[in-house]
Formats: structure tokens, sequence, C-alpha cells
């Protein structure tokens, strides 16, 4: 009976063992194993990324090196001419990540893994902020708007002179002659002074009808005379006051623009049927802004603020719109173990307002 009881017992012992030991044993399995030094491949402009007297600085960097530091990381940096070159040494194994201003795109999640958004980007316009010559303050008054408006106005004041002189021909033929042509001509006129308030008196209703028609052309003309006098005032204010700055994407129809080759402003750019013209850098999209061989430089909202920051440029104006609103993340393999711990990491940061601290002082937000 005791002997029974014992291997009982010992059965019983077995198995809380087993059970005890498996949660630990899966719990083993699932804790990381990082290399003994990351390699980090950087790529991009500058604010996120650049060097400066052989050390290498920007927005990603700081960030990237605050994570590194919160988690005891070891790393090297790779350094990459452009993001894609980055991008595809990480997709061949050669890296454990890249810093950067990378665009979290769904095309680019099939190949690789990001962390979280560390900035919030946007493509924006860059333009001249020169000011208006004299026919482009003036060519708002030929435009085929106006013509038309000026057609409508003939036409209207054509139907009021008939009226009148339908209404006068018989009882005031001094005034309104039986000829058509001058008949109606003469009622023009009388529209005319009657709608300015002018008043010199000599063309005057004397019907009934012409009178009936001379008032209620003195009440519509109140309200048009009004309207067209405003809008006319508008365009010489708003004339004299423009420069040839670009405030939209509309406004770069049939016009060219300069961006970054294989950027996702030139996808941008395409889509609106804009002509676009690519080049390497940034610096070399102003210059052809400078030189007036394109009309804007459309690119990333950040890079463009550091662009004025740094060189105080007055000349140069960037639009308050935004588009094609995107995250800038790490990129990981995609079975990387590190991706939960930078992910934690930047909540951390972003909770203790240093990743903002980082990004006002690159953009000088603060001032």
């Amino acid at each position: 009976m005791h002997q029974k009881y014992l291997v009982n017992l010992l059965i019983c012992l077995y198995f809380i063992s087993l059970c005890s030991a498996a949660p630990l044993h899966a719990q083993t399995d699932q804790i990381p194993t990082f290399p003994d030094t990351l390699l980090v491949g950087i790529a991009g402009s500058e604010p996120f990324v650049f060097r400066r007297n052989s050390v290498t600085k920007g927005i990603a960097i700081e960030i990237w090196e605050d994570i590194a530091n919160k988690k005891s990381w070891d790393y090297r940096y790779t350094s990459f001419e452009t993001v894609d070159a980055a991008l595809n040494a990480l997709n061949n194994g050669e890296l454990d990540g890249v810093a950067g201003p990378i665009s979290i795109t769904s095309h680019r999640l099939k190949f690789m893994r990001f962390s979280q958004p560390f900035y919030n980007s946007s493509l924006a316009i860059m333009s001249r902020a020169d000011e208006l010559s004299l026919w482009e303050k003036i060519k708002p008054f030929f435009s085929f708007k106006l013509v038309m408006a000026i057609v409508l106005f003939l036409f209207i004041l054509g139907i009021v002179g008939t009226f009148l002189w339908l209404a006068e021909r018989k009882q005031s033929p001094d005034q309104f002659p039986k000829d058509p042509v001058n008949g109606i001509a003469n009622g023009m006129w009388l529209a005319i002074v009657t709608m300015s308030t002018t008043g010199y008196g000599d063309k005057a209703p004397v019907t009934l009808w012409g009178r009936i028609i001379a008032g209620s052309w003195m009440v519509i003309s109140i309200i048009f005379a009004t309207s067209m006098v405003a809008g006319i005032a508008s365009t010489l204010t708003v004339s004299s006051l423009s420069t040839s700055s670009i405030s939209n994407i509309e406004q770069l129809s049939n016009r060219k623009a300069a961006t970054i080759a294989n950027s996702p402003a030139e996808d941008f750019l395409k889509e609106y049927n804009i002509k676009t013209i690519s080049v390497s850098t940034l610096a070399e999209a102003v210059d052809k802004l400078k030189n007036e061989e394109v009309d804007a430089v459309v690119y990333d909202r950040p890079q463009l603020l550091y662009f004025l920051k740094n060189k105080q440029d007055k000349d140069l104006y960037i639009a308050s719109a935004e588009y094609y609103k995107q995250g800038y993340g790490f990129a990981f393999p995609l079975n990387s173990p590190l991706i939960y711990s930078v992910n934690r990491a930047l909540l951390e940061l972003a909770e203790d307002q240093e990743i903002q601290r980082i990004v006002d002082y690159y953009l000088d937000k603060d001032k």
C-alpha cells in the first residue's frame, strides 16, 4: 500500500515538473537575440542625416542613438548615397537596420518591416517670391472670364437700351430716333448714365413705360455696379500685392517643377501631369528654381524648411499646403527581433518629449 502511494506521488511530481518547465522553456525561446554589434545603414538628406566635421548628425541619427543608449546596444554605421541603395542592402541581408528619412509605404512593407513613425512628413511646394512684372499685374484684366463678363455686360446694356428705345421712340423721337442703330445706342447711353448715377440730363424717359424700365434698371444696376466695381478693386489690390509664389499644386499646371529622382514627390507630380525635372540633390533643384529653369521645387516639407532656415533666402517661399502625408520610420529585415524594442523605446522618447525636442532643434520650430 505504501509502495503504491509512493509510485503515484512520484508520477504526480514528474508531471508537475514537466508543466512548470514548459512555460519556462517557451519563455526562454521568446527572448530575442541580437548581434554583438548592429550594422546600421544611414542614408537620406538633411536635417535627418548629414555629416559635419566627421560626425554624423541629424534628427533620425539622434533618435536612433537615444534608442540604442536606452537598450545598451552596440552599433556601427554604414553610409549610403541614397535611401534606395541602403534598403537594397537591407534586403540582401547586409544590414540589421536603416536609419534616415525612410518613408513607410505599402510597397516597401512587402520586403521589410518598419518601426512606428518617429516623424510625420508631407510634400510641400517651394517657389520664388519675386515681385510681379507689369504684364503679370495687368494680365488678370485680359483673362477669359473678364472678357466674358464684359460681353455679358454689353449684352445686358443692349437689352435695356432696346427696351428704352421701344418705349420712347414715338413720344420722344428727338432723344430716341426711329433709326434702330442710333435709337438703341442712345438707350444704352441712358442705361450707362443711370447705372453710374452721373445724371447728365441729356437723355431722360418721358413715357410711363420708359420710366418703369429706367426705374427698374436703377434698382438692378445698384447691385450689378457695386459687384462689378468691388471685383475690379479686388483684382487691382491682389495684383499690386501679389508675388510670383505658388500656393497650391493646381497653380503648377502646364509649368515645370524639380524634385529628387526616385522620391515619392516624383510620383506625386506625375499624378498631376506636371512637367517634372528630376535631380540628384535638393541644392541642385533649388539652383534650377533660382535660375528660372523651373517654377517650383516639390519635396518633403522638413527638408525644405531646414534648407530655408540655413540659407535665409528671402526670395524663396514655402507654401502652407501639404500633400501626400507620410511617416518616417526605421527599416528592418522582415523577421528582425529589433522592432518591438525599438517601438517601445520610441514611445518612451515621445512620452518624455525627447523626440519633439530633437525635431524643434533642427527645424527651429521653437523660435
